[in-house]
């Protein structure tokens, strides 16, 4: 499970991202509210701890934003404001929990594990780098942009953002986008590649799609 952890106290960081990497978290940790928004925006992430008092953003407009983007990211809120009426707005702005400090670490997983428990069905949205993707209406978008897929340049976008970061090779993706194997010198995989990078990365700085010579392809920012 990846956890963004968006804390600009570094005492309180470093005691929450041992205790999670010690129970088997993947913890990305971010000290101001920018970047976390950022973060939370453009990678996939399981849940966000985000604290509310941050530089640059705080943690409750990070919630809102992301939230009027559409990104329904599980959020458990950290903060030192303990009223009902704090809480209330927390809650209501669209966090999932909040926890007031301090706090005892094994509240703080209990909290973390209900949460993912409760979110623990498949994903409807995809996000990364801007590229979201739903899966129950099988749109696109980039960027707020509708980009118009060809249901296998879908399928194919959606393996290459389940592997984001990790190149794929020609007879992995022929194995799980098609389901059968194929001769790896043709150039089936090489011609929807293209037609798939035309659509989502034309017109933008950022390209997407790569291609690793004699290796395969890869989904990242570069």
């Amino acid at each position: 499970m990846r956890v963004l952890l968006i804390e600009d106290d570094i005492t309180i960081a470093s005691f929450i991202q041992k205790g999670l990497c010690n129970e088997g978290f993947q913890v990305v940790h971010t000290a101001d509210g920018k970047s976390g928004y950022e973060l939370a925006q453009s990678n996939p992430f399981d849940i966000a701890v985000v604290d509310v008092m941050l530089p640059q953003l705080d943690g409750l407009s990070i919630i809102k934003q992301l939230r009027e983007k559409n990104n329904h990211l599980p959020v458990l809120v950290l903060s030192a404001k303990g009223k009902i009426e704090d809480r209330v707005e927390g809650l209501n702005i669209g966090a999932d929990d909040y926890l007031v400090k301090p706090f005892a670490f094994p509240e703080l997983l209990a909290r973390i594990n209900t949460i993912l428990k409760r979110c623990d069905k498949p994903k409807e949205i995809m996000q990364y780098e801007g590229v979201s993707l739903n899966i129950l209406n099988r749109k696109v978008l980039r960027n707020d942009i509708n980009i118009n897929l060809q249901p296998l340049e879908f399928d194919l976008l959606k393996y290459l953002m389940e592997n984001q970061g990790h190149i794929v090779s020609r007879s992995m993706i022929m194995e799980k986008v098609w389901d059968f194997n194929f001769d790896p010198q043709t150039n089936v995989v090489d011609v929807r590649i293209c037609r798939l990078r035309e659509k989502l990365d034309k017109g933008f700085d950022v390209k997407l799609i790569h291609t690793i010579k004699g290796v395969g392809y890869v989904l990242e920012k570069k």
